[in-house]
């Protein structure tokens, strides 16, 4: 629990806990799990436009990423079924980081078999093969999470999670700029577009997911996930289980997607009858989409249990206990507050994020200078931020470290005020950026901390897969808005207000204090 760290270490203990065996695995694993999500991203987007696909079409690819929002859905299997053969020999962790890895490379690969320009059905492919990717990289994120919670002591997550956060970061880098810098070199650019040279590029990157295999294969499976003791089904019991999953899973998509030609017409119609803003009809909509898609999906899992086809404990065992844990731990005022904490504690960093590069170009900053200052100096503060976090999470206890970063988190969005009247100045940028990343790494370091510490050692996976993903669906709703915001009441009145957004953050914190 978060209030277990009663003992300071000195800072010379602090230091030597660098070399800890698995501070070091986090690094390697974390550098393995920010491979994928440019790929994803920032790196096809740059793949697809060069080989002639619209705009349009290349923004629908980042519906692949949706597997990181709900990868909550699918953390029960993994953190319950055991894979034939493999679990025995590697383990309940190993077993699923193993096979996730290596879906990673095959999607990863497939990808780069697949040339976008040749035709339409290619391009379905690479969608498909993006989509796996999105899908295989969530699910080794759970994996990994709950294997850095198991594998060490409560007092050692902050150091883990530092470790983490910078070979993600790093791995970040190779698949972002690294591969950007690859496929240019081998003859690719806008107007002389080359299959070969991206094909090649994929390939590498992918390769560079055996750092995260062999780590894997060498690392012990946590010692707290064998002693655990868990409810064994039979192998055609979890087949039934996974059917139903996927049944669930196929008619939330199929009623999500079918809606949005309904959705889309109504909300025209609306904006004609009613003098409201298009945003707000926009978000109200597409909530009752997503709500309604989900609702579909429970009534199919609810109809297929009644019918029979999974035993309810098994079910309630998965899905049920999980959640009834957490609330019976803290109750149902300290949970809900908990919650809350964990929704919005990064409200202030993401909202900005979201319009942070429209900003910096509206203000006359290059993309060169974009990208040597804000994406490869703010990286390394980032680093440095999170390290430093993670030392004095250890010195000085979470909870203190955790108001410290909310401080700091809030109190940096304060300099992109200045930065917005001063104009493009390279040197105030990097003051900014550096002051910034620094706190973000720093605030990051001890949350993830926090978070780990909120977690049973029963439902490892499950619970951190959901507070996860809770940390940023609500920040991003509202960063949804920012263009909105800052066309409103501009930029310097929209970085004071994401500034006061971290006050209540800091008043949930104090509400928590005393929880053990």
């Amino acid at each position: 629990m978060i209030g277990a760290q009663t003992n300071q270490k000195s800072w010379g203990d602090t230091v030597r806990s660098w070399l800890h065996p698995r501070v070091i695995t986090m690094l390697f694993l974390g550098f393995s799990a920010g491979i994928p999500i440019l790929l994803i991203f920032s790196t096809l987007s740059a793949w697809l436009l060069e080989a002639g696909v619209e705009r349009s079409a290349v923004t629908f690819f980042s519906w692949a990423a949706l597997g990181y929002s709900f990868k909550f859905v699918w953390a029960p299997l993994i953190d319950r079924m055991p894979l034939p053969i493999i679990t025995r020999l590697l383990g309940r962790r190993r077993a699923w980081m193993v096979v996730s890895q290596l879906l990673i490379m095959g999607a990863i690969f497939f990808m780069a078999s697949i040339d976008p320009a040749s035709s339409q059905v290619h391009l379905t492919g690479m969608a498909g093969a993006a989509i796996l990717l999105g899908f295989s990289s969530a699910t080794q994120d759970i994996v990994i999470d709950a294997y850095r919670i198991e594998c060490v002591e409560e007092e050692m997550q902050a150091m883990l999670s530092a470790s983490y956060i910078a070979g993600y970061r790093i791995g970040m880098l190779v698949a972002g700029a690294g591969s950007l810098a690859l496929a240019s070199y081998l003859g690719t650019a806008m107007g002389a577009y080359s299959f070969a040279a991206w094909r090649l590029t994929y390939f590498a990157v992918g390769l560079c997911m055996l750092v995260g295999l062999i780590t894997t294969l060498i690392i012990p499976e946590p010692v707290q996930a064998e002693s655990v003791k868990t409810i064994n089904y039979s192998t055609p019991e979890y087949l039934r289980f996974f059917v139903l999953f996927l049944i669930s899973v196929s008619t939330f998509g199929i009623v999500f997607f079918y809606t949005g030609a309904l959705v889309a017409a109504a909300k025209e119609i609306l904006n004609t009858i009613f003098i409201l803003s298009a945003n707000i009809i926009g978000f109200v909509f597409e909530a009752m989409r997503l709500f309604f898609a989900l609702a579909a999906a429970l009534l199919a899992a609810r109809i297929l249990v009644f019918a029979g086809l999974v035993d309810k404990d098994m079910l309630n065992d998965t899905y049920i206990n999980p959640i009834r844990d957490f609330f019976s731990r803290y109750g149902l005022k300290m949970a809900l507050l908990l919650l809350l904490l964990i929704g919005f504690y990064r409200v202030s960093d993401i909202v900005l994020g979201v319009i942070s590069t429209v900003f910096y170009l509206d203000i006359g900053f290059s993309k060169t200078e974009i990208a040597t200052i804000v994406k490869t100096f703010g990286l390394l503060m980032t680093i440095v931020g999170g390290f430093a976090g993670g030392m004095l999470t250890v010195r000085f206890g979470v909870k203190k470290i955790l108001f410290g970063g909310a401080v700091l988190a809030a109190a940096t969005n304060i300099l992109f005020m200045l930065l917005a009247v001063t104009g493009p100045d390279p040197w105030l940028l990097k003051l900014v950026i550096g002051a910034d990343n620094l706190a973000a790494g720093i605030a990051s370091a001890a949350f993830v901390a926090f978070l780990s510490s909120l977690t049973s050692i029963s439902f490892t996976a499950v619970q951190y897969a959901v507070f996860s993903s809770i940390m940023s669906l609500f920040p991003k709703l509202i960063g949804g808005y920012s263009g909105t915001i800052v066309t409103t009441i501009g930029y310097p009145s929209f970085f004071m207000l994401t500034a006061l957004m971290g006050v209540p953050v800091l008043y949930l914190i104090w509400l928590i204090r005393k929880v053990e």
